[in-house]
């Protein structure tokens, strides 16, 4: 098995490949071995997914739980794997490194630090010293953690193209090695952010969100799906649910088919 070092410099690797990095998000230990027999080369947790499988929102998770879910990803798998740690669990830069450095001690090849507090944005200045202190935490070991900064403006009711680009730039010089503004899916406000930036930029595929080859062709390194994958997989049982529950029926059971296939050959410990 690589070593948490090797695991985070072909993380960081993988953003420079010949095309973007296809990094989907599981919500627990089954959907990271099965996304890993996919063959992706890179996995990152979802906290509305791993939420989500604790019966609670987005947000509802606490740092300690957070840390430990990513351990138990990372143990899962021989894959570089990034954990998405919200706003790092602390409003000051100094708990926002705390945080990181238990990151790097769960294993992981990556993280994200984003700057919204559960009720607003942070200030700009706050926000870029909140990314160099995870970035020194994140760095200063033999373990290169990758930082994702996150700037949250369109996902929180701020549509400001022109804010949201100076806080990935602040972000870039504070020491971030990948940005990313989840919601900034237009190809044309793409471009202007992709134009402004010298790091590799994170796209999450959302509604509305263009398919993998324009995203390539625009210059996005890396594609994730956030909670999207465990959302999926809720419709799935309510749809199952609700066809049992209405009709008496079983048609669930040809999709199923598909799951029992997968389930049998991933988790065959033998």
């Amino acid at each position: 098995m690589a070593s948490q070092a090797e695991k985070a410099e072909r993380f960081l690797a993988l953003h420079e490949g010949p095309s973007p990095l296809l990094m989907p998000n599981p919500w627990d230990l089954g959907s990271t071995k099965v996304l890993a027999a996919l063959g992706f080369e890179a996995l990152a947790t979802t906290s509305s997914g791993f939420a989500a499988t604790l019966g609670r929102l987005d947000g509802a998770v606490d740092r300690d739980e957070a840390i430990a879910h990513a351990a138990a990803v990372v143990a899962a798998v021989d894959l570089p794997v990034s954990a998405d740690l919200e706003n790092c669990f602390a409003d000051q830069p100094e708990g926002v490194a705390e945080t990181i450095e238990l990151a790097v001690g769960a294993g992981l090849a990556g993280c994200s630090v984003e700057d919204w507090d559960g009720a607003a944005i942070y200030d700009v200045e706050l926000a870029a010293d909140r990314v160099a202190a995870a970035a020194e935490a994140a760095h200063r070991g033999p373990v290169h953690l990758v930082l994702t900064g996150r700037a949250e403006n369109h996902i929180r009711g701020r549509d400001d193209l022109a804010d949201t680009i100076a806080r990935l730039q602040r972000y870039q010089e504070a020491g971030a090695d990948v940005l990313f503004a989840p919601g900034v899916t237009e190809p044309d406000a793409l471009r202007s952010l992709l134009a402004e930036v010298d790091r590799p930029v994170n796209v999450v595929a959302r509604p509305g969100c263009p398919p993998v080859a324009e995203l390539a062709a625009l210059g996005v390194r890396r594609i994730s799906v956030g909670g999207w994958f465990a959302l999926a997989a809720l419709g799935a049982v309510v749809e199952a649910a609700t066809e049992l529950r209405d009709h008496g029926t079983y048609g669930y059971l040809d999709g199923a088919k598909t799951g029992a296939t997968v389930f049998r050959s991933t988790f065959d410990e033998g």
